[in-house]
């Protein structure tokens, strides 16, 4: 950047400054901008704080170092062509944009080159991976530029549910969407498809008449929904996650041969175990510790953790590679998982299986007795699992529980796996990570698919153990290719925007919990505020409205850290059957070291891989609403014989259109319509997360404990719809004002009000003078 003022210019002003930012997205920081306004080291204190000055005031936003306008886009970017502007252009808008929290969504103008790149040619409905530029402020035009990088795929205009076939013929189209619960199509005898009852069906919307059902005509023909087993295959659809290989990337999985000693280290004498789940479908990584015999590392521990060597089959610009790139994840569904590897590759070449050599990427950290890491090292290894192991096995067997599998491991091998944990969660206290209590329940089936049960797993210290080996070992991962000054893709965690710590002081602000924030923001800030609640009746409460407060963790090229975690630099490296990030980083690691074969190509550069970190925090997006999605179809077909039943729960959600509520015993999510609160008008209050009545002042407030009845299951939506009663809890004294956008619509519906009033005083009077007007009843006595 061109410096343009002297070290004896004027300070500049706020304007200047926010100009400049805005004139270089994603460049600018505190030293680009002390040195374009030639400023030295005593006016640098004054720069940083009108920053600090900016940032609170929502003009300017930063993310690690890097300074931006608050509402800019980043410079790659995946979109949705949704339109034509009148001269022609292609508009496009980001494709995760949350338009009731962040407004309107900012448009796109697509440039479209005279001589476009092969699989840059994109049209409306396509979702497309852009490189943004921006216009100047004040331009009538829209105020982005994107140029296509890659066409991501089609966006299908179609309708899904699923067909219920009616004896006259013909049948209906069940929507699987939540919104359109309830709101079938009719399907005629000719429209059908040859459809049968419980099909997953495609529909195009077709001209009907006024009155009645709207009409469909099915177009795909998708699968049958005969049992819960298959529910997971409507999100599949729904989300369009790819589920058959290609047969390129299917022959190159089955001629896949086993690694071999050749360019290895030979660490097969080495007990590495596994640790997973008892139903996992992969073990990728596996686990060792032992005392250090280096006397100047007294009391310490080396920890081995060893991750199946996936780069070494999966080739870059392979059809495996672009497949998993396309995939970016594996999807975990309660009956099945959609892999990114095939099988071949996921569950039996790189599955670390007891007694059999497989090729291993491992680091070897050496951890002090204070648990820090003092070093570590990278080598590329044949291995061989001593034994495969769950959880709940591995946590027995150190309450002095063993099994004859876990008996002979408990002291060379499990022990020692232990005491370095130990040594680890002490520095790991020290760093004090985000400490958000949220149970995860898990969906249990049957042997014929249906819900069993829905239980809640036990935290263990087994958990935790792994945990903590797999974060060392992602942390040193991260800091060898940084050493290197290799290009990585980051798991990166913003901290918590201005606004939604302003948002989170005003709601514990309304529990009369203090919230004074000083200095830096930090995850003991909000680890202060949990354990303030810890055991109390709002404990549920402030640790939703917490976790709601915090920004969502994404993949990046450039770094600016992982605030939950507390860490300045943090990379996926323990899951590459899983995860194409960490398929990336083993690569890097490879060309970093000079291991072998299956490096990172030259031509992957910071630039090439933000592109690949925005395509694969899309889908991962994708696979845990399909997760969430499915979950919810699971239990309301579980839930469906029990309309009628009342339920025990918690309110999870609070909008002007009604409560959600989850109930205590299986989790399950469902909605109660405000229309059903009662005959008042509730006006919805951002800053408690509470509905509260005009009139009574009945208050029902997010984490309130309810007692529900269900009223209505709709299986293939997911849905439930609940009525209350509890009684609601009353509104505090004085504290009925209402903040934030309740303070708009307070005001516009006084000015209504106002104006009914003055049009009535006006009708009257012109009555009066007409002579017509309505003889007044006669007044009350006191």
């Amino acid at each position: 950047m061109k410096k343009q003022h002297d070290a004896n210019d004027d300070f500049p002003d706020r304007e200047s400054i926010v100009a400049f930012i805005r004139e270089h997205p994603g460049e600018a920081n505190t030293r680009e901008l002390a040195r374009h306004f030639g400023l030295k080291n005593d006016s640098r204190a004054a720069l940083r704080k009108i920053l600090h000055e900016l940032v609170d005031d929502g003009v300017i936003a930063k993310k690690g170092r890097r300074i931006q306008d608050a509402r800019s886009l980043p410079p790659t970017l995946v979109a949705d062509i949704v339109k034509q502007d009148a001269d022609g252009e292609l508009i496009a808008v980001p494709a995760e944009w949350a338009e009731d929290i962040d407004g309107p969504a900012p448009v796109i103008e697509i440039h479209t080159p005279r001589r476009p790149k092969p699989g840059t040619v994109a049209g409306i409905g396509e979702r497309v991976l852009l490189r943004l530029e921006t216009r100047e402020r004040g331009a009538k035009a829209a105020p982005y530029v994107g140029r296509v990088i890659k066409v991501l795929e089609k966006t299908r205009h179609r309708l899904l549910g699923i067909f219920r076939s009616q004896p006259q013929g013909g049948g209906r189209m069940i929507p699987i969407d939540k919104k359109q619960a309830g709101r079938e199509l009719a399907i005629a005898a000719a429209d059908t498809g040859n459809a049968e009852d419980g099909d997953l069906i495609g529909v195009e919307l077709i001209r009907s008449r006024g009155y009645g059902l709207p009409a469909g005509r099915v177009r795909e023909r998708l699968g049958s929904i005969a049992t819960e087993k298959a529910i997971s295959l409507i999100a599949i659809h729904a989300h369009e996650i790819p589920l058959e290989f290609p047969r390129a990337a299917v022959t190159e999985a089955e001629a896949a041969k086993q690694a071999s000693l050749k360019g290895r280290e030979d660490w097969r004498d080495l007990p590495l175990v596994t640790i997973d789940p008892p139903d996992a479908k992969d073990h990728d990584d596996a686990v060792h510790a032992t005392p250090d015999d280096d006397p100047a590392n007294k009391g310490g521990y080396i920890v081995t953790v060893a991750i199946a060597d996936v780069a070494f089959y999966v080739r870059p610009d392979s059809a495996l590679d672009r497949e998993a790139l396309k995939r970016g994840n594996s999807v975990y569904f309660p009956d099945r998982v959609v892999p990114m590897l095939p099988e071949r590759i996921s569950n039996d070449l790189c599955s670390l299986k007891p007694g059999e050599p497989r090729g291993s990427i491992a680091v070897r950290l050496v951890i002090g007795a204070d648990g820090r890491k003092r070093s570590h090292s990278f080598h590329r290894i044949l291995m061989r699992s001593a034994a495969r192991l769950a959880y709940a096995q591995v946590q027995a067997a150190i309450d002095s529980r063993p099994d004859e599998t876990t008996a002979p491991l408990l002291a060379p091998i499990l022990a020692p796996l232990y005491a370095a944990y130990r040594l680890v969660k002490r520095a790991r206290d020290e760093r004090d990570p985000l400490e958000l209590e949220l149970p995860e329940r898990k969906i249990l089936l049957k042997v014929d698919g249906h819900v069993d049960r829905v239980v809640t797993p036990e935290r263990l210290d087994a958990h935790r153990l792994i945990e903590e080996f797999m974060i060392l070992a992602n942390v040193a991962a991260a800091e060898t290719l940084e050493k290197k000054a290799l290009p990585l893709i980051y798991r990166v965690h913003d901290q918590p925007s201005q606004e939604k710590v302003h948002n989170l002081h005003e709601f514990l602000r309304t529990l009369d919990m203090p919230f004074t924030k000083s200095g830096a923001l930090r995850p003991a800030v909000f680890n202060r505020i949990l354990a303030q609640v810890k055991g109390r009746d709002t404990e549920s409460l402030v640790n939703e409205v917490v976790l709601r407060s915090q920004a969502q963790a994404e993949y990046a090229s450039e770094n600016y850290g992982h605030f939950g975690l507390n860490l300045h630099r943090y990379a996926h490296f323990t899951s590459p059957i899983r995860r194409y990030a960490d398929l990336i980083v083993h690569r890097a690691l490879i060309r970093a070291l000079g291991l072998g074969d299956g490096a990172l190509p030259e031509h992957e550069t910071l630039q090439t891989l933000g592109e690949v970190a925005a395509a694969i925090s899309l889908t991962e997006r994708r696979a845990m609403k399909a997760e969430r999605e499915t979950a919810d179809r699971l239990i309301a077909h579980f839930l469906a014989d029990r309309v009628g039943a009342t339920f025990q729960g918690r309110i999870s959600g609070v909008t002007r259109a009604g409560l959600f509520v989850k109930l205590n015993d299986t989790g399950a999510d469902g909605l109660i319509p405000v229309r059903s609160l009662g005959s008042e008008f509730f006006h919805f209050d951002e800053a408690r997360h509470a509905l509260i009545g005009t009139r009574s002042g009945a208050m029902h407030r997010l984490g309130d404990a309810v007692e529900v009845r269900l009223v209505e299951a709709a299986p293939v939506a997911g849905a439930l719809r609940f009525e209350l009663l509890s009684e609601a809890v009353p509104a505090p004294r004085g504290k009925r004002a209402f903040n934030g956008r309740n303070h708009a619509d307070n005001k516009r519906r006084g000015k209504l009000k106002s104006a009914s009033k003055a049009k009535e005083r006006s009708r009257k009077g012109k009555a009066r003078k007409s002579g017509k007007a309505k003889p007044g009843k006669p007044k009350r006595g006191k």
